[in-house]
């Protein structure tokens, strides 16, 4: 491959306009199509030499709806071609190109890791994605990294591992057709395809596995969840679409679906289309006759749950890339939802599937032990062993897993540059994270390596890391750009930490101050509950104070668990968001611990402000935010005393006919009280929930199983009884 710009000059006009080259690329189109399999063209050339060959190929055949994602270039619109930003890449997900031309050649282009990995999806068996990059690919940052240049980093400070790991990928790869700077295109010798596949006996689906899944989907039994898994392009999205059109059919009244994001799901409602004429979509919805298929956001379901107005006998739920969703929100719906179906991608941008399996697989173990399992294999857009799905997932590392592991693992902070250049190391440290995170997707891996003051730690034996730590440096602000962010002035890129916490808790402090924060830690699912987190947080929090940092802080979506560990090694909430964000539906949440004597002193003041203000929120803007939350944060604040008439109010509503909520106050710093002594009692949390939060009796009685609302004063007072007598027997209660 050359690595020269200057060996460009010399034939590269002619190579462009050579019909011999472009006739060879069409040639191996063929061939491919013949095959049913799509293939990568990597043109390495200078940018004006890469566009115009990319252009010449766009012209010379009659591509199936040909797509060039990068940005507007004068050549292009000579030529009457529209491109698509690489940020509105995922809008053509369910679509199908015939051609895909990605610029990351140009001045103003760059690789987008995402966009790249959602956009190759899209390609039919024939097709051929055109990759445009520089001849010297790797040798420094293009234009994506200002995604990555966070204040105070320019662009061209930034390493470029990422993208020299790229180019060593292709340039070792048998299934890239490479055509140079100088010389014509060399396409590889492809084997032969293995023999197709039958029809299936479903007239409505591409293969076997598909109809099997239809199947499945559709003689859904209660209280026997499915969880269906597949590769990228397997038709599992259409196939929960032919399963809600007979569904409909057969009179289903409503059919609720629900994804990250509406585009997850736009297969689904293009064959629901397909094969209901009749039916016409609304917004999120699609009727047909009496019945309706509706999308919600995890957000939204959540709260209709909450609400009563989603679940219940006869009931059914549809979650597709149900591995981006947390846990605790799928557990949620398991438990409301009779009929209930888990959609995912095994490996893929879209979320960690097999880390979804590992962490859900207890639940459903526990909450419907009858559950079932469907595997999709075979694609349909292409066939088996395509070079493309084999390249994009090697570059991008969709099949990333981690490495078994079984020793005593040692500390060690990892130097980038080696990482890079150490591919089953890397394999196995990404493939860490992606199971342990719902969110990676294959930008992470170029945050990973080439991020301005990322680190990253890990805790490994000879067999591969045990678990990691990915960190980064923020804050340090000078005071007169502090306070002009703190006012909402300037919003400079990245210190999300910093700046949550000066825009949202009035802290300029944040700012000027230095803090690291935890991107991601990971564990590997064979080597926890054996202390390996608590150690890598210790070992940060330490290596945080030697560099002179002030706070080591996290955000996460809040859970009960996970609120758990982070306050069990020493972590306070400071901040939490006001409402769910849609595609998790849980609230932010923020933790500190302090770095050196000038954190503890901001840490105790953030943490103090965040729980004074605590009981108004709780009142107001999270008045749905889950109980066992709810308890988890008034545990972090003090012990309020209890006065003398506030143990009346007590006793009064546990042995008397004293209204309770006429005896708030003295219930609120009941509650806390246990809280702050350790009590993480459901019941508690359930108690919580009316006392800050307002929750009113029918709430409690759908939570408790209880029917009327003599029950549930009964239960309000019992509880009240049980936790006056727990508080006065603690240890330290006497004299309080």
């Amino acid at each position: 491959m050359p690595t020269d710009p200057s060996e460009a000059a010399p034939g590269a006009a002619s190579a462009v306009s050579d019909p011999r080259a472009l006739q060879c690329l069409i040639a191996a189109a063929e061939a491919l199509g013949r095959r049913h399999w799509r293939g990568l063209v990597w043109i390495a050339a200078p940018a004006e030499t890469a566009v115009a060959r990319a252009l010449a190929l766009w012209r010379a055949r009659d591509w199936p709806a040909p797509l060039w994602l990068g940005p507007a270039l004068p050549a292009l619109e000579a030529a009457g071609i529209a491109p698509l930003p690489a940020g509105k890449a995922r809008t053509r997900l369910g679509g199908e190109q015939g051609l895909v031309v990605v610029d990351a050649a140009s001045s103003k282009a760059g690789f987008d890791p995402d966009a790249f990995g959602a956009i190759a999806g899209t390609l039919r068996a024939g097709g051929l994605l055109v990759l445009l990059t520089p001849p010297d690919w790797g040798a420094r940052p293009d234009a994506d990294y200002a995604r990555l240049a966070e204040h105070p980093w320019r662009p061209e400070q930034l390493s470029s591992r990422y993208l020299a790991r790229l180019a060593r990928q292709l340039a070792a790869s048998p299934e890239t057709i490479r055509w140079p700077a100088a010389g014509p295109p060399r396409i590889p010798a492809w084997p032969e395809a293995a023999a197709p596949t039958p029809a299936p006996d479903d007239p409505d689906c591409l293969t076997g596995d598909q109809a099997e899944a239809v199947a499945r989907l559709v003689r859904l039994r209660r209280r026997r969840p499915l969880v269906l898994t597949a590769d990228r392009g397997r038709g599992k999205t259409a196939a929960l679409g032919i399963a809600c059109a007979r569904l409909l059919a057969r009179g289903e009244a409503e059919i609720l679906v629900t994804a990250p994001r509406p585009a997850a799901v736009a297969g689904l409602f293009a064959r629901l289309a397909e094969l209901c004429p009749e039916g016409r979509r609304q917004g999120q919805a699609f009727h047909w006759g009496a019945g309706r298929v509706t999308f919600l956001a995890p957000d939204a379901l959540t709260e209709r749950v909450e609400r009563g107005e989603a679940g219940g006998a006869g009931s059914w739920l549809l979650v597709d890339e149900a591995a981006a969703i947390p846990a605790g929100l799928l557990g949620g719906w398991l438990e409301a939802f009779p009929r209930v179906a888990f959609a995912t991608t095994v490996h893929g941008y879209e979320g960690a599937g097999r880390g979804f399996a590992l962490r859900f697989r207890e639940r459903l173990e526990r909450l419907t032990p009858g559950w079932r399992e469907c595997h999709l294999a075979a694609p349909i857009r292409w066939a088996a062993g395509d070079p493309l799905e084999a390249l994009t997932t090697r570059l991008l590392m969709l099949d990333a897993e981690p490495a078994a592991t079984a020793g005593a693992p040692r500390e060690r902070w990892l130097d980038r540059e080696a990482l890079a250049r150490d591919e089953p190391r890397l394999r196995a440290l990404f493939g860490l994270l992606v199971q342990a995170h719902y969110r990676t997707t294959p930008a992470d891996l170029r945050r990973l390596l080439d991020g301005p003051s990322t680190r990253v730690a890990v805790l490994e034996d000879a067999a591969g890391p045990a678990a990691v730590a990915v960190t980064g440096d923020e804050g340090g602000f000078e005071a007169g750009l502090a306070e002009r962010v703190a006012r909402g002035e300037r919003r400079p890129r990245g210190h999300l930490l910093a700046q949550s916490l000066a825009a949202h808790a009035g802290c300029r402090e944040a700012l000027s101050g230095r803090l690291r924060r935890v991107l991601r830690i990971a564990v590997h699912p064979e080597r926890r509950r054996q202390g390996l987190g608590r150690r890598l947080l210790a070992a940060e929090l330490a290596a945080a104070r030697a560099a002179g940092q002030d706070l080591l802080g996290a955000s996460f979506g809040a859970e009960p668990g996970l609120l758990a560990f982070w306050q069990a090694q020493g972590f306070r909430a400071v901040r939490l968001g006001l409402t769910r964000e849609a595609a998790t539906g849980e609230h932010a949440v923020m933790v500190v611990a302090p770095a050196g004597e000038g954190g503890a002193v901001l840490a105790d003041g953030l943490a103090a402000r965040f729980q004074a203000l605590l009981p108004a929120l709780l009142a107001f803007e999270l008045a749905a935010l889950d109980p066992g939350v709810v308890l988890a944060l008034l545990a972090e604040g003090q012990a309020p005393a209890l006065s003398a008439a506030a143990r009346q109010d007590l006793a009064d509503v546990a042995h008397g006919h004293r209204e309770p909520a006429l005896a708030r106050p003295a219930l609120q710093a009941l509650i806390r009280r246990a809280a702050v002594a350790g009590a993480r009692d459901p019941e508690l949390a359930l108690l919580a929930a009316w006392a800050f939060q307002g929750r009113d009796g029918a709430w409690l009685a759908a939570r408790l199983g209880l029917d009327g609302a003599r029950r549930v004063d009964a239960w309000r007072r019992e509880q009240v009884a049980r936790w006056e007598q727990a508080v006065a027997l603690s240890p330290g209660a006497a004299g309080r």
